[in-house]
């Protein structure tokens, strides 16, 4: 294999990295969009355990979503 045969190989390498880490991100992007527009609309509440002296609390994400015109 020639040099520019590996140096062609290698960018088609990076490329496809470059493409999955897109479609990655574009995923974690849509994830967040979600959560963000559920808690913009209604309570989000986390229910969990304190792990050193075990009480539960809870923890209620708000928010408020402005009127659109």
């Amino acid at each position: 294999m020639s040099k520019k045969d590996e140096e062609s190989t290698s960018l088609d390498k990076i490329e496809t990295r470059l493409d999955m880490l897109d479609d990655r991100l574009d995923n974690i992007d849509s994830t967040v969009s979600a959560v963000v527009e559920r808690v913009m609309n209604q309570a989000a509440y986390i229910h969990t355990t304190c792990p050193h002296c075990q009480k539960d609390f809870e923890i209620a994400l708000i928010g408020l979503r402005k009127p659109k015109i």
